[in-house]
C-alpha cells in the first residue's frame, strides 16, 4: 500500500485526515507544526505526539515523497541539490546565500526538463519529462531546510522549467509556501519566458509574486533567433502584459537579459532596450552568458557597453 504524503495536505486537509483516524484536532496542529515549522525529519522527531500514533503514522504515512540524491557546495556556501522524485526523475534546486546576510533564497524547479527550447539554455536540451506537482515544488524547500537546519526566507521560481507552463501547480505551491512556511508573497519571485495569457491571469491571483521576465533581446528579430516563444507571443504583446502587471501590482518587474557576445550586447541593443522599457516600471538584471557545449556558436559578451 502506498503511504500517504502529509506534506501534500493543506492545514485543513491534514486536520480532516488526522481526525478521521480518531485523533483530536489539536493533534493535527502539532503534526502540522512539526512538518512546516520545526523541520521534522521523521515521525520519531514529533516528541509531543503519543508514541502509538507516531507508530501508526510511520506505518501508513510519510512526510515527503522525494529525497536528496546529490548535493554540491560552492566556496561561497551556495548548495545545489539534485532532488529525486517518487518516479525516479530528478530536478535541481539551489540554496543561495548573499554577502553573509541572514536572508536565504531558494531557487526551485517547477518541471523536469522544459518545453521552451531557448537556444542559450542547457535545461531544455534533454527535452521535457513532466510537470512537478505542487507538493514536489514545496518539498525542495523542506528538504533543504531539513538538510541545513536553516530557515528559508525567500523563494524564486527560476529553476528548471517554465512556471507559467505549470500554472495550477505553481499557484497551489505559492499558497502552501505562504500559509504553511509563513513566507510572505513579497519574498517570492517568479521568472517566465513570457506566456502572455498566464501573465494576465497571474496578475489577478490572490497571491501575486514579483515578476521576472526572461527578455534577452531588445526587439522581435533578435528574440526570435534565441527564444521560440517569440513566435507565439511576440515582444510587443509581452510589453502590453507587463504594463498590465505593473498597473495591477504597483511593483517593479525584473528584466533578465543574458549578454551574448555579438548578438544582443552592442551599444545599439542597449539603446533600443532603453527605448523599449522606458514606460515599464522595472529593474534590469544583466547576466553574463554561460557557454553551453552544444554547438550553438554563442559566446560571452564581446566588450563593455559604452
Amino acid at each position: 500500500m502506498e503511504k500517504i504524503t502529509l506534506s501534500k495536505f493543506s492545514k485543513e486537509e491534514l486536520c480532516d485526515y488526522i481526525v478521521s483516524q480518531g485523533e483530536k484536532k489539536f493533534r493535527a496542529e502539532q503534526i502540522h507544526s512539526w512538518i512546516w515549522a520545526k523541520n521534522a525529519k521523521s515521525f520519531d522527531d514529533m516528541t509531543d505526539v503519543k508514541k502509538e500514533f507516531r507508530q501508526f503514522l510511520s506505518e501508513n504515512c510519510q512526510i515527503l515523497d522525494c529525497k536528496i540524491k546529490t548535493r554540491q557546495i560552492s566556496c561561497d556556501g551556495t548548495i545545489k541539490y539534485l532532488i529525486e522524485f517518487k518516479d525516479g526523475l530528478c530536478a535541481e534546486t539551489v540554496l543561495m546565500r548573499f554577502d553573509n546576510r541572514s536572508n536565504l533564497s531558494m531557487c526551485v524547479s517547477c518541471q523536469v526538463g522544459c518545453k521552451m527550447g531557448c537556444k542559450f539554455c542547457a535545461t531544455g536540451k534533454n527535452g521535457f519529462k513532466r510537470n512537478l506537482e505542487a507538493n514536489e515544488i514545496v518539498s525542495q524547500i523542506l528538504l533543504a531546510q531539513n538538510d541545513t537546519d536553516l530557515k528559508i526566507t525567500n523563494v524564486v521560481f527560476m529553476g528548471q522549467g517554465e512556471p507559467l507552463d505549470n500554472f495550477e501547480n505553481i499557484k497551489k505551491a505559492i499558497e502552501l509556501i505562504n500559509k504553511n512556511l509563513q513566507i510572505s508573497i513579497r519574498r517570492m519571485t517568479l521568472s517566465t519566458s513570457g506566456i502572455v495569457p498566464k501573465i494576465y491571469e497571474l496578475a489577478k491571483n490572490d497571491l501575486i509574486p514579483t515578476l521576472a521576465i526572461s527578455l534577452h533581446a531588445p526587439n522581435h528579430e533578435i528574440r526570435e533567433k534565441i527564444m521560440p516563444i517569440e513566435k507565439k507571443y511576440n515582444i510587443e504583446e509581452l510589453k502590453k502584459a507587463l504594463k498590465e502587471y505593473n498597473s495591477a501590482t504597483k511593483d517593479r518587474i525584473t528584466i533578465e537579459y543574458i549578454l551574448i557576445g555579438g548578438l544582443n550586447d552592442t551599444k545599439e541593443c542597449a539603446l533600443e532596450l532603453i527605448e523599449f522599457l522606458k514606460d515599464i516600471k522595472c529593474n534590469i538584471n544583466l547576466i553574463p552568458y554561460n557557454p553551453v557545449d552544444d554547438g550553438n556558436g554563442f559566446k560571452n559578451q564581446s566588450k563593455k557597453i559604452c
